[in-house]
This record gives C-alpha cells, structure tokens and sequence, in this order.
C-alpha cells in the first residue's frame, strides 16, 4: 500500500497521469483510407491535477491522516496529417485564424517540395553542362 501521507497521494496521482498520457495520445496512429492515403491524428491534451492531506492531532500515539487526490484531462483533436502518394498535407479542425507555428508547420511539406524540384533543375543544368564540355574534349 502507497504511503499515507501528502507526499504519497501527490506521487500516485502523478504515476496515474504518466499512464494516462504519452506520445501516442498527442500523435495518434496512422489510418490507411486507402488509394495511397493515409491519415494520422494529431490532438491537444490538457491536463492538471490536485492533491492534499493533512496529519490529525490526537491524545493517542496512533497518527490519523485525510488526503485526497484528483486529476482532469482533455484531449481535443486539432488536426490530421494527410499523406496521399508522398505528399503531406496538414487539414485543421478549427475554423478560427491559424497560429503563426500552424501555418509553418503547414507549409514545411510544401517548401521541402520546392526546394526538392529547384534542387533538380540546378543538377539538371549541371548533367547537362558536363555532358558539353565532355563533348568537347573528344
């Protein structure tokens, strides 16, 4: 049995809080809806919790104790990362103005796309300039 006392309702009700939440509850796991397209779930998890006790005085040498301990937790869903054929997008659930970080991390697989395809064209110049000059020294 845990310890009776402040310090031990504190650390059970922490221990609960760990098993309630880890990466998988914040990223969840990847839906296959078929065609090449897969979902996955990001939420928002909110949490707090509380805790007291205190020692009762008595005339006996037998210590009384009350505690108590609780905890809440929210999780709301706020977006999925879509993947279809290679391509990530991020679909918001909320419809009010997105954060300054959700429109970077939206705009993160775009970016990478087009700098993957200017990346190509400058190797393509480059294959194609060395192919001349490798002409040129027959």
């Amino acid at each position: 049995m845990k310890e009776q006392s402040a310090a031990g309702i504190l650390g059970t009700t922490i221990e609960k809080i760990k098993d309630m939440v880890d990466s998988k509850t914040i990223i969840g796991d990847p839906i296959d809806a078929g065609e090449g397209i897969k979902v996955i779930p990001v939420s928002k998890v909110t949490y707090g919790f509380a805790s007291g006790g205190s020692d009762f005085p008595t005339k006996s040498s037998k210590e009384l104790f009350g505690g108590g301990g609780g905890a809440g937790v929210t999780l709301t869903p706020v977006a999925f990362l879509v993947i279809n054929n290679g391509n990530v997008s991020v679909k918001y659930l909320s419809e009010g103005p997105e954060t300054s970080v959700e429109r970077v991390v939206g705009a993160l697989p775009e970016l990478v796309d087009k700098l993957s395809e200017i990346v190509d064209k400058f190797k393509k110049k480059d294959d194609a300039a060395e192919s001349v000059f490798d002409d040129d020294e027959d």
